[in-house]
């Protein structure tokens, strides 16, 4: 195992929460322990990326961002990493890749907000992700409608889950994926970066 990874064993159900966490923020929190309880998640990793391949800008030090999201997360079964960076991986499709190789029978699941699924098509390898990952989507204000209709959304509607199913999902072989709706807080990284609580 490389070090600075977090440990696992086989059989546990793993949430991974991949960002920029530029800042991490109560939103990140929130749906972290959503999933946990939905999902019936064991861990929940956040994943604090080196930088955003799709935002032309980095953000700040990874450092910085990794004490902020530790001095956030006061919970036993969030775990804060940045395993992007000991991998040497940048695009989510090779990361997962990699975690399959070094966790074999851990059951993952890719987090993410409704937000991104809008934007799911722009992801490099994409449907290689959807195809070999189940996926908790989560709901963000304002963004449901947008990603039910996202391309990512139509072309695997006959692999979406009900919520009311939502604790079967990281047992589900992919293509599988759920799209939870319900309380959600309207904050955002950007907004935070926008009224200068946060400068890089």
């Amino acid at each position: 195992m490389y070090q600075g990874l977090p440990t696992s064993v086989a059989g546990l159900r793993v949430g991974l929460l991949g960002g920029s966490f530029d800042p991490p923020h109560a939103g990140h929190l929130h749906i972290s322990k959503w999933a946990l309880r939905k999902f019936h998640l064991d861990r929940v990793w956040w994943l604090v990326s080196p930088g955003n391949p799709l935002k032309s800008r980095g953000p700040a030090s990874i450092e910085r961002r990794m004490a902020a999201c530790r001095e956030l997360v006061q919970h036993p079964r969030i775990i804060v990493t940045d395993l992007e960076r000991n991998l040497n991986t940048r695009y989510t499709a090779k990361t997962l890749q990699r975690l399959f190789e070094l966790y074999g029978g851990v059951n993952f699941v890719w987090l993410m907000g409704a937000d991104n699924l809008a934007d799911f098509h722009r992801w490099d390898r994409w449907d290689w992700i959807m195809e070999n990952v189940p996926i908790g989507v989560m709901a963000r204000p304002g963004e449901q409608i947008a990603a039910g209709l996202s391309p990512a959304a139509r072309r695997y509607a006959r692999y979406r889950l009900s919520p009311r199913r939502a604790a079967a999902l990281p047992l589900k072989e992919a293509p599988c994926w759920t799209l939870l709706t319900g309380k959600s807080l309207d904050i955002s990284s950007t907004e935070i970066r926008a009224r200068g609580e946060w400068t890089r």
